[in-house]
């Protein structure tokens, strides 16, 4: 039985985490820690509870699955490695070099930790097709669109596609003209890591998107579309079942959903 801890419970997608691990055989919720309502019942003897540290070590947590802020992620995962209990992170906005010294935290205690931008199958695909078209098209680029109070942007998951997408092409600005934007940021943001990449992404925040993506590839005379939809939150569920399973039976840092599928 694997003991669950879920961090941002009150959260929309907190509060989908906890229904998943209530319905779940072979997962207990034995703990839900949010800033907001403590003290409130969350399923029989669970109660909204307000300090992490302490409730990890009440409860005897195996694997917490956070779904919080990008402000406060990146030491709510130090916590999680100071008291060697592993961890699901659904939370996005971590930069690259905290993500490394995340992989680093892991290996040092000794406790797996799997980073996932989403969690969504049908969103991993879409990355894993993406990164297969990148080796035939010379242009790219990529529109995502999040609900308005989606904090950081670009969204986890564009960042990881086009991290996929530039490791098989490393200019996707081939033949371009120079460009003069007349209005500052109406290419949207350039990825471009050690010169490869050149993906413009472009983030839509507005009421009525859960989440979307749509890749673009262009070249001669064509283009390829590839776009995924998020209905609701609870397609989410069976990649987070997924991973919370996979980093109680491994050991492992795991950046993607994708390499554990």
């Amino acid at each position: 039985m694997i003991k669950l801890a879920v961090v941002g419970a009150n959260g929309k997608m907190g509060q989908e985490v906890v229904k998943m691990a209530i319905n779940t055989e072979g997962i207990e919720l034995v703990c839900a820690i949010d800033k907001l309502n403590v003290g409130q019942n969350v399923y029989n003897d669970v109660y909204i509870e307000g300090d992490i540290n302490s409730a990890l070590k009440i409860h005897n947590v195996d694997v917490v699955v956070d779904f919080t802020q990008p402000s406060v992620i990146f030491d709510n995962i130090k916590i999680y490695m100071e008291n060697k209990v592993k961890s699901v992170i659904g939370t996005t906005g971590l930069t690259e070099s905290q993500i490394a010294q995340i992989e680093e935290m892991s290996k040092n205690n000794n406790t797996g930790c799997i980073i996932a931008p989403n969690f969504s199958i049908g969103a991993i695909l879409m990355m894993k097709f993406a990164a297969e078209a990148s080796k035939y098209f010379s242009n790219a680029e990529i529109i995502e669109y999040h609900h308005n109070q989606k904090k950081d942007a670009p969204s986890g998951t564009s960042i990881k596609t086009a991290q996929l997408m530039a490791k098989n092409n490393d200019n996707f600005k081939a033949g371009n003209c120079d460009e003069i934007e007349t209005i500052k940021g109406a290419r949207g943001g350039n990825y471009n890591i050690d010169g490869k990449g050149n993906i413009q992404i472009h983030a839509v925040r507005m009421p009525g998107f859960v989440a979307s993506q749509q890749v673009i590839f262009g070249s001669d005379g064509q283009v390829l579309k590839i776009h995924h939809d998020t209905i609701n939150r609870e397609c989410y569920m069976s990649g987070v079942k997924l991973a919370v399973e996979n980093v109680f039976e491994n050991n492992n840092f795991v950046y993607g959903l994708e390499n554990i599928l």
